[in-house]
């Protein structure tokens, strides 16, 4: 079953890769821009899942106004930030590699997306607790 990998594209060609894929852990999510040159890749764990879930519903009611970056910290460590020039989209960041951007049109069904991989995520953690115990 895994990895798990589902692509979201737009009415403009874009694409959004987001897979589950075993991880010591539990699992990781990783998300690619396959349209890009050079593949801007995040990988996530289930905390940073969480944070990327509400930080998307956050930034569709902060629309058309700005929001403070969100951080996180680890191994995964992350910020996310709301760009509204030209067009509202998310950047991801991770140990300044460049930017994954997610413009606005994927946010509705990244969020749908999420909330799939998160319990995935959730059942190879435990699966991975339960070997270990």
């Amino acid at each position: 079953m895994f990895p798990r990998i589902r692509e979201i594209t737009d009415a403009f060609g874009g694409r959004l890769q987001v897979s589950v894929e075993e991880h010591p852990s539990g699992a990781l999510v990783v998300l690619e821009r396959p349209d890009i040159t050079g593949r801007p890749r995040i990988m996530l764990d289930g905390y940073g899942v969480d944070v990327l879930s509400g930080y998307i519903m956050s930034a569709r009611l902060a629309v058309p106004h700005e929001l403070p970056d969100e951080h996180i910290d680890g191994v995964f460590a992350t910020r996310f930030r709301l760009g509204l020039d030209p067009c509202a989209q998310l950047a991801l960041n991770q140990s300044g590699g460049p930017a994954l951007d997610i413009p606005a049109p994927f946010w509705d069904r990244l969020y749908a997306e999420l909330c799939l991989v998160a319990a995935h995520a959730r059942e190879l953690g435990r699966r991975a607790e339960a070997r270990v115990h």
